[in-house]
């Protein structure tokens, strides 16, 4: 992780299950499981062109860059679908 996480890890680890409080977390029971449906988003192979500074950019970020891109153009799609 390149941002350094605000969570007191070694304090949370120290923790039992027990000592978590969950008190806002509903109970997930088996009716929940029975009805969830997992919706994965199939993945297309594509041709696009970007200008090179973009995709340079986005490269440099480091690995994971075309995840980032699609992360970006669902959000932008997203947005734009609720207007």
């Amino acid at each position: 992780m390149k941002k350094t996480s605000g969570t007191d890890w070694q304090r949370l680890e120290a923790m039992s299950d027990d000592e978590i409080d969950t008190s806002d977390v509903p109970e997930l029971d088996d009716e929940f499981f029975n009805e969830a449906e997992l919706h994965i988003p199939v993945k297309k192979p594509i041709t696009i062109r970007l200008d090179s500074d973009v995709l340079e950019w986005f490269k440099s970020q480091g690995q994971g860059y075309q995840t980032r891109i699609n992360n970006l153009l669902r959000k932008y799609m997203e947005t734009h679908q609720s207007r």
